[in-house]
């Protein structure tokens, strides 16, 4: 198994990290209040068995492993070192929400999409958009073997084909199909207030929804 950074200890990042290592992979996790407020959940999820749960800083979470989480609130995202994630697959799961993360114009303009905000922030690291659209409790919640008829489908965008399959194997992993939906500019269709965001729908359905979006910015 392998060791799996995840910055941010919220919601997502924390039904992430029991995902992971309930597979059996070792976790660092870091979250704005230090390891210490960590301790609990960490052992918590360790004495369940699998793999490891570590509390460490954010810089320990960014270098721990090849692929790193990054669930924070995405106005945050430009307070995050960029250089402790250099050589690092991110895995972006956040949505932008104006009232909480302030005006981005980019976004609001739709010139960007938020994966793309975020990676260019982090120039120097392969972005992958995965686990923005499924409510935290549905990422153990809905997990189910492969072959299940009823097996939730997500998304996984970006730009690099390694990356993408990398974290396309994890999605999977954890118990749902993963659906390849393309570069990172294509991203929108998954973002907030889409048709496929939120809801579970299993691949069939999830690309319908996709099919029914509306335009983004002049793409």
């Amino acid at each position: 198994m392998t060791t799996l950074g995840i910055i941010g200890s919220g919601n997502i990042g924390s039904q992430l990290a029991r995902a992971f290592a309930k597979l059996g992979h070792d976790i660092v996790i870091a979250n704005s209040r230090g390891p210490a407020s960590l301790e609990e959940f960490a052992a918590e999820v360790t004495a369940a068995g699998g793999g490891t749960v570590t509390p460490g800083t954010v810089e320990e979470a960014s270098r721990a492993g090849e692929l790193v989480v990054l669930t924070v609130p995405l106005g945050v995202v430009p307070s995050i070192p960029s250089e402790p994630l250099a050589g690092r697959i991110v895995i972006d799961t956040n949505n932008y929400y104006p009232a909480r993360d302030g005006s981005i114009a980019e976004l609001d303009e739709e010139r960007l999409t938020t994966a793309e905000w975020v990676a260019q922030h982090l120039p120097e690291s392969t972005v992958v958009k995965a686990f923005n659209h499924i409510p935290a409790a549905d990422i153990t919640a809905h997990a189910e073997p492969s072959g299940s008829s009823t097996r939730r489908a997500l998304m996984v965008y970006g730009d690099v084909d390694a990356a993408v399959r990398r974290v396309t194997e994890l999605v999977e992993a954890i118990g749902f199909d993963a659906i390849v939906g393309g570069p990172l500019r294509d991203s929108w269709r998954i973002q907030r207030d889409t048709p496929g965001y939120g809801p579970r729908f299993a691949a069939a359905e999830l690309r319908d929804q996709l099919a029914a979006v509306r335009s983004y910015g002049e793409r």
